[in-house]
Parts: C-alpha cells; sequence; structure tokens
C-alpha cells in the first residue's frame, strides 16, 4: 500500500485528515487570487527572513500571506497557482532614477562628458525628435524591458509624462512620474511656469491611481532659478507627492554652485526652501559631509546610479557616508542614451556593491543584504512608498518576482543575496507580478507586445539617425 508524508498530501487532503483526527469540523480555507511557491523567499520584511519552501498568497492586489508553502497552502485556496521550486522569490526591484523614453536614444552618444553629452548631443536630438508619439515608443520599450530584468516599480522625469504614465499603466507597472520643469523651451513646454501649470493637472489626473504616483521634478538647481525651485516644492507638498530633482551628480556642478552661491547645490536648495517633505536627489556623487548632515534631517531619498555615475567620469558617490547619516539611498539605472545605455537593475547591484568596495579599499563596504536592501525596502522608503511595496509582508501591495536558479552561473546557490548580487542576471527573472496581476510569465511579456514594441524603436531609429544629418 503507498503511503505519504503529510507535507506531499495535497492541503485540502491534509485538512481533511486533521478534522478527522481532532473531530472537528471540516476546516474551510479562505480563498486567494494566487498562490505562488518558492524554493527560497526573500521577504526583506523587519526581520529580513528568509524562507525556505515557502509561498506567497495574494487577494485584491495585496499580499494576504508570506510563510512556509505547507502553511500558506493549508490556510488558503487559490483561483490560480505557481510552482517555482528551483526559484528565489523576491520583492520586484525599485528603480529611483530613469528617463524611460530615453531608450529611443540609446548609443547615441557615448563616451562624453555629462556637459557635452547634454549640450551637444541630447538637447539637440530631444528638440528634434521628442513628440508624444515618440515617448510613447520609447516608454513602452523602456518599460518592457525592466519589466523583464525583474523592476516592479520606476521613478521617472521626462516630457510628455502624461503620456509615460498612460502607457506605464497599460502595462501593468507601477511607478513615480514627474514632468520636466526646465528653465528653457523644450517640446512639451515653452516656459517653467507652462511645466509647473501641466505637473498640476497632472497631479490631479493621476493622484489616486493604484499603479501611478504623480511627481514634482524640476531638472536641476543649474537649470532652474530659485522661484521656480521654491514653486516646484510648494506644488509638491500643497498635494503630498514626491520632489524628483538631479543634485551634485559633477563636481563642476558644484563648483558652479559655490562659485555663484557661496553654497553646494544641497545646501543652496535648503537655503531658499526648495526641499519638499518627499524629496528624491538623483545621483548625490559629490555631497560633503556637510551637505548630508543639511539634508538628514529633511528625510531626503537619494538615488544612487552607478553606472551613469562610472560611464560619464561623474565619480563615486559616498554611499556609506549617507547610509550611516540615516539617508535612505536607493538604486537607479539613469537614462540609456549615453550615461548608462539599459535599464538592468540586477546590474546595477552588482555594480553598487563592488564600486563601493575599490572606492573605499573596504571589501565589507556595502554588502550584498544592503545592497539588495538599496534595491527594495531601502529604495521604496527613498521615494516615501515603503508602506506599499519593498518588501514581503501581508497588507503590502503583491508586487513581486520569481528568480530562476537552474543556469549553471546560479548553482549552487548557497546564501540568497549573494546570489542576487553578484551572480544572478536580468535574464534569469522568470515571473513579474505587479498589483497582483502577471506582467511577465515564464520569461514571457503578458502586457506588451514585444515584436512590435521592438520594431516601433527599429522605425524611429532611422527617423532620429536622418534628423541629426539636417542642418
Amino acid at each position: 500500500m503507498q503511503t505519504h508524508s503529510p507535507s506531499s498530501l495535497p492541503a485540502r487532503a491534509v485538512r481533511a485528515l486533521l478534522a478527522t483526527a481532532l473531530c472537528l469540523p471540516l476546516f474551510a480555507a479562505e480563498p486567494v487570487d494566487l498562490i505562488v511557491s518558492a524554493g527560497t523567499i526573500v521577504t526583506q520584511n523587519a526581520r529580513r527572513e528568509v524562507i525556505r519552501d515557502g509561498a506567497i498568497a495574494v487577494k485584491n492586489g495585496r499580499i494576504v500571506a508570506v510563510g512556509t508553502r505547507t502553511k500558506v497552502e493549508f490556510l488558503y485556496t487559490p483561483k490560480q497557482r505557481l510552482d517555482r521550486p528551483d526559484a528565489i522569490l523576491a520583492p520586484g526591484l525599485i528603480n529611483t532614477h530613469a528617463h524611460a523614453a530615453m531608450s529611443l536614444l540609446r548609443g547615441l552618444a557615448d563616451d562624453k562628458t555629462l556637459q557635452d553629452w547634454l549640450t551637444a548631443y541630447i538637447f539637440p536630438a530631444e528638440k528634434k525628435n521628442v513628440t508624444s508619439e515618440f515617448v510613447r515608443a520609447g516608454t513602452r520599450l523602456a518599460v518592457l524591458e525592466m519589466m523583464l530584468g525583474g523592476t516592479t516599480t520606476y521613478v521617472d522625469m521626462y516630457y510628455f509624462e502624461d503620456h509615460v504614465a498612460q502607457v506605464t499603466r497599460d502595462a501593468g507597472m507601477r511607478a513615480v512620474l514627474g514632468e520636466t520643469i526646465i528653465g528653457f523651451p523644450v517640446p512639451d513646454n515653452e516656459t517653467p511656469q507652462r511645466a509647473l501649470a501641466f505637473t498640476e493637472r497632472f497631479i490631479k489626473e493621476f493622484k489616486d491611481d493604484k499603479l501611478i504616483t504623480p511627481a514634482v521634478a524640476p531638472h536641476a538647481l543649474y537649470t532652474n532659478s530659485a522661484e521656480t525651485l521654491q514653486a516646484a516644492r510648494a506644488l509638491a507638498d500643497k498635494y503630498g507627492v514626491p520632489l524628483v530633482i538631479h543634485v551634485s551628480e559633477t563636481r563642476k556642478e558644484n563648483d558652479d554652485a559655490v562659485a555663484k552661491y557661496g553654497l553646494t547645490p544641497a545646501r543652496y536648495l535648503v537655503s531658499i526652501g526648495a526641499i519638499a517633505k518627499r524629496t528624491i536627489f538623483a545621483h548625490g556623487v559629490w555631497l560633503t559631509p556637510e551637505d548630508i548632515a543639511a539634508i538628514a534631517p529633511l528625510h531626503v531619498g537619494v538615488a544612487h546610479c552607478p553606472s551613469s555615475n562610472m560611464k560619464l567620469a561623474s565619480g563615486a558617490a559616498p554611499v556609506g557616508e549617507m547610509l550611516a547619516a540615516g539617508l535612505a539611498v536607493g538604486l537607479g539605472t539613469d537614462g540609456p542614451a549615453g550615461s548608462n545605455n539599459d535599464f538592468d537593475l540586477m546590474e546595477e547591484m552588482d555594480l553598487a556593491a563592488k564600486l563601493a568596495k575599490v572606492t573605499t579599499g573596504d571589501p565589507q563596504a556595502l554588502p550584498a543584504a544592503k545592497v539588495f536592501e538599496m534595491a527594495t525596502i531601502m529604495g521604496a522608503k527613498s521615494i516615501g512608498m515603503e508602506a506599499e511595496i519593498g518588501s514581503l509582508e501581508p497588507g503590502k501591495r503583491a508586487d513581486f518576482i520569481t528568480v530562476d536558479t537552474t543556469a549553471p552561473h546560479a548553482v549552487p546557490a548557497h546564501d540568497p543575496y549573494s546570489m542576487l548580487v553578484y551572480a544572478l542576471k536580468a535574464s534569469d527573472v522568470r515571473d513579474v507580478v505587479i498589483e497582483g496581476s502577471f506582467t511577465v510569465r515564464d520569461r514571457a511579456p503578458m502586457t506588451i507586445d514585444a515584436a512590435a514594441t521592438v520594431a516601433e524603436a527599429r522605425k524611429l531609429r532611422v527617423k532620429i539617425d536622418a534628423s541629426l544629418r539636417e542642418k
């Protein structure tokens, strides 16, 4: 006669056996929408629990339970289930700084300084090419790439941000989106005043959206007046939304600010009251100890972009000092037009850890577990969303990924944090769930037509190249 251990029986059979043995009424499991099980679950909760042979239950877009597979399957009955015994299940990755639509300018101008790259190549190319059609196509390509690589939330600053929002929402992805406010005419708004008015309309339209968080996004200190920066802060605080701004990306930016104002960019922003209640500094490469001390009490989040900062030779951000001061530091890819060239957050984790080690001479600087924190729960905190995303806990939004561990570079898997940061690749991401729905399943995008998206991008490349030859 064949026998089964309790753990090998279906959950409903286990419930029936226990009820019979204890002379109890048959236990009715709670219905849920989805259960996903995996060989390992990295929760990123306050205790940083790692669960072997675990499962997660989802209902109405939120996490109902996370625990051992046996327990979750005993307590809940799903409409849909997925088993990934050879995968790590983890919170979705959070890209805290990007320019999604710039995917269409990928490789346009490489190996330049930031100022040369912007003024001689990017700004002219944008002036000739950026339209709502361009932004929709570029955003769709970027979102496809990000989701396939395990990113479930991203922070964006660009033009026609209402179109960015529509494409992102249609794809089922989560994002913090801000219309660029800048002190010269750009494709959709000729003045900062018009950009501020656009931003207020945008905030009102998307304020209560489940996936889209509108933001206020003044480009930088060096591209805006003090009055514009103060108006941006007032607008962000009026509606309780984030403010996103580039700060201290290069030494030149710092030197110019000190020469003009007698203060670094960060401390000048503090001095004029341009720091909102939810502020995200992109880059922060040249933040000084005095800058860090000034912004730490204001709970400023920082987006660390190691690929971009290395590729443009901007420098290495003082991440260790920021963390020691209590700042929440997330990871960002920046845009792919020459400052990075991709939206691969798995790569950013690896580079962030190694850059910290080589610049400090300390192999223990930014260990793998801390870097994964920056890509998940600390990244969520840096953008003011830690109560909703960034960890796998009951009540939080159901944003998570499974990462396959069967490839040669993923074997043997001794430590999940080491694997996620140093060994696994974006191409190992197998499934992506955002707001409780699959956007990627078994490496196939479920919400975007990949072939059509790539074909559209290739067609636009021809148009962009032709425009650059025009005089």
